[in-house]
């Protein structure tokens, strides 16, 4: 049944993800177009909506993908899923964290994840530029494509990520302002492009 499926799928994408929402998208990618229940390109997309929009990550991902599988009551049932593992552990540790963490064990554990969400991250980086960039996708862990860069898209990636990282240090360029600004500039020069049949 469809609806367990999205349900479990996601409760096990909640359970075994440490680092928060990016941190989900190398196995929400594999189980997502391994089921069938969207395509790389379309998941793409709706990670670049689920970002964009308010609210947590996990949620929006969980939410998209459910309503596009089966339904509402799909997304239901998948934005429950990721939400509930969470719940759970911080009802369950919630009196003892403090404790809890203080731990060499325990700090040694974060210490080995915390490296392994960041390898992930980067991957899961390196696959989203490749396709938004270069327009590759991945079939059967293969590249495919023919490594042509959309020259756009690679000038508004030049100005933005220098701008991210003078507002990391304190400085001006919100990140809304910067969204706000690429979404316009893409809808501005993609759709005049579409509209006179350019093609870029």
């Amino acid at each position: 049944m469809i609806y367990l499926e999205l349900f479990w799928t996601f409760f096990k994408i909640g359970l075994f993800t440490i680092g928060g929402g990016q941190a989900m998208i190398p196995m929400i990618m594999t189980n997502v177009v391994e089921k069938n229940w969207m395509s790389y390109e379309a998941l793409v997309d709706f990670i670049a909506i689920s970002e964009s929009t308010p609210g947590p990550f996990a949620i929006n991902i969980a939410t998209y993908t459910g309503i596009e599988t089966a339904g509402i009551f799909g997304a239901m049932c998948a934005t429950l899923g990721v939400v509930l593992p969470s719940v759970i552990i911080i009802l369950l540790v919630a009196k003892v964290f403090t404790t809890f963490m203080r731990r060499r064990a325990v700090k040694e554990v974060f210490l080995g994840v915390s490296a392994t969400v960041t390898g992930l991250l980067a991957s899961v980086w390196l696959s989203l530029f490749l396709t938004l960039i270069f327009g590759l996708s991945i079939s059967n862990y293969q590249l495919v494509g023919n490594f042509t860069p959309d020259w756009l898209s690679l000038a508004l990636f030049g100005v933005v990520m220098p701008i991210s990282f003078i507002k990391i240090k304190g400085k001006k360029f919100p990140p809304v302002l910067i969204v706000v600004v690429c979404a316009l500039l893409g809808l501005l020069v993609f759709g005049l492009c579409d509209h006179f049949g350019v093609a870029i």
